[in-house]
């Protein structure tokens, strides 16, 4: 991990001590080292924008992150967080659009991109689907219950 991550991370392990502005303005100030346009600098200024509520601050910073080559698992990240940005915003079918774009590479993410997918299906007015998808993405997790559970949220899916 690059000397710039670690101060990164460092601010944001303080980052309810610190504050809404004081976390936007330490990424902001971190953010300036990078190069112009570096994707790991846009997405931590979107994350700082985001996490204080600003959504539609944030929403380019992600969109240009991920323009800008954003790779790995921030990239997932990037596309996770720009969803639920989007969902916030009032487009939940855009932000299902995006997640199932970045699902099959979601890997050790991927019960993140479940849980956020079916928020944004309960904005789309499909709570049923939603909670069948979030029930099939916890069943594994469970030390019983698994199949039983399986069943219900397969259950849900066909009535939906």
């Amino acid at each position: 991990m690059s000397d710039w991550q670690q101060r990164i991370d460092a601010i944001w392990a303080r980052a309810d001590e610190l504050g809404d502005a004081e976390v936007m303005r330490r990424i902001d100030e971190l953010a300036g080292e990078r190069p112009e346009h570096d994707p790991h600098a846009l997405f931590e200024q979107a994350g700082a924008r985001d996490s204080a509520g600003l959504e539609t601050e944030a929403e380019p910073l992600y969109t240009a992150a991920i323009a800008n080559g954003l790779t790995g698992a921030e990239r997932v990240q990037a596309h996770i967080q720009l969803a639920s940005t989007i969902r916030n915003l009032g487009r939940p079918l855009e932000s299902i659009a995006l997640l199932d774009a970045i699902a099959p590479e979601a890997g050790e993410l991927h019960d993140a991109v479940v849980a956020f997918r079916a928020l944004a299906l309960v904005d789309a007015g499909e709570a049923r689907r939603a909670a069948s998808d979030a029930l099939a993405a916890l069943a594994p997790h469970l030390p019983r219950y698994r199949r039983s559970l399986t069943a219900y949220a397969f259950a849900l899916a066909a009535s939906a």
